[in-house]
């Protein structure tokens, strides 16, 4: 075990004992839920509720009977959720490396889906590191949607992690996550000291080498859904990392064959047929894409693959293909969806 993975054991396995532990804003979700995660949340044992770490809300939508894996699933907060969203007939399933917190949910697993009305559990919590998900049996394209909540940051291998994810993911599935972007490269020293470490500011990556670890990864473009300044609120803290700013980013990307590094215009058309439970009126797939239900939306050949391609496509109707190439794609006219507010990190459509 490496020293960055000890701290991180240490830190949350023996020296956080809830929330109210930690020294800093970072892992602190102030994202709000919809009326239906809310719901489920009440329903989920406190013990497991107070020992939760994230800083966001990456709840996949559209998941009945599917596979969710959730890497750095802690005490299982999002796993008990998910479970509740995929239902009887699918899966969720947590991976986290310190023993402590999956032993807390453990605990609660036969109660929760006693809760959710299941007749057995569909929850599996795996002890272990999500840089080699194949040695805890997790196989190439067997799962729908990853999600990871502020845990990515804690990989000393961020690059196996991208690629573990891209292998296990089926085609046309879904990574969500929520994590802690960095303005710049904090030093080495800064970056390994253990309060920054286990409070998720010393690993938190760079947007820019964010980008170019998904490009690397198999990952041409992804979306940005939501973003929010950390503030830290610890001197110690704050003295170490100095003018760098850091926030909590909510992103998503699709496996997906052919999607390109920039925006192309094809002639398509997306129109959001209202059909998704949480959602009739509409569909927000990224920080700038709001389809509204009936009304077509032209788009560039990326996001026709997003919607079209991958779980979301039964709630759409897309004209046209790639037959014909009209160039870059305009991102500022009203039918690309002119971005609402331009952050570090987005993918290729700007």
């Amino acid at each position: 075990m490496d020293e960055q993975t000890a701290t991180v054991r240490d830190y949350y396995g023996t020296r956080l004992a809830g929330s109210g532990d930690l020294k800093t804003g970072a892992c602190c979700s102030l994202e709000p839920l919809s009326p239906r995660l809310r719901s489920i949340l009440e329903t989920i044992h406190p013990e497991v509720v107070n020992r939760f770490y994230g800083c966001g809300s990456p709840m996949p939508d559209d998941v009945e009977g599917m596979t969710v894996l959730d890497l750095g699933c802690g005490t299982g907060r999002d796993v008990f959720m998910v479970s509740a969203l995929v239902g009887e007939g699918g899966r969720s399933i947590g991976v986290d490396m310190t023993p402590e917190q999956l032993a807390v949910g453990r605990d609660h697993q036969a109660e929760q889906a006693r809760v959710f009305g299941h007749r057995a559990s569909n929850v599996s919590f795996i002890e272990g590191q999500f840089e080699d998900l194949a040695s805890l049996g997790i196989a190439d394209g067997s799962i729908d949607v990853v999600i990871s909540n502020c845990a990515l940051n804690l990989s000393p291998d961020k690059a196996k992690v991208f690629a573990e994810i891209h292998r296990v993911l089926k085609p046309g599935g879904e990574l969500l996550f929520s994590d802690v972007f960095a303005s710049r490269r904090l030093p080495a020293e800064v970056a390994a000291d253990p309060l920054l470490v286990g409070e998720c500011l010393g690993g938190a990556l760079y947007v820019e080498d964010f980008r170019r670890l998904m490009a690397a990864s198999g990952w041409p473009d992804f979306r940005l859904l939501s973003r929010r300044p950390i503030a830290i609120g610890h001197p110690y803290a704050e003295l170490l990392v100095g003018a760098t700013t850091f926030w909590s980013m909510t992103v998503r990307a699709f496996k997906l064959d052919g999607l390109e590094d920039c925006c192309e215009d094809y002639g398509q058309v997306a129109t959001y047929l209202g059909s998704l439970p949480d959602s009739p009126s509409a569909f927000v797939l990224d920080d700038h894409h709001r389809f509204i239900a009936g009304k077509p939306m032209l788009v560039c050949g990326n996001t026709a693959a997003m919607i079209g391609e991958s779980r979301f496509g039964r709630h759409f109707r897309v004209d046209g293909s790639r037959a014909v190439h009209f160039g870059r794609f305009d991102c500022s006219t009203p039918g690309g969806g002119a971005e609402i507010d331009a952050a570090p990190a987005s993918g290729c459509c700007c």
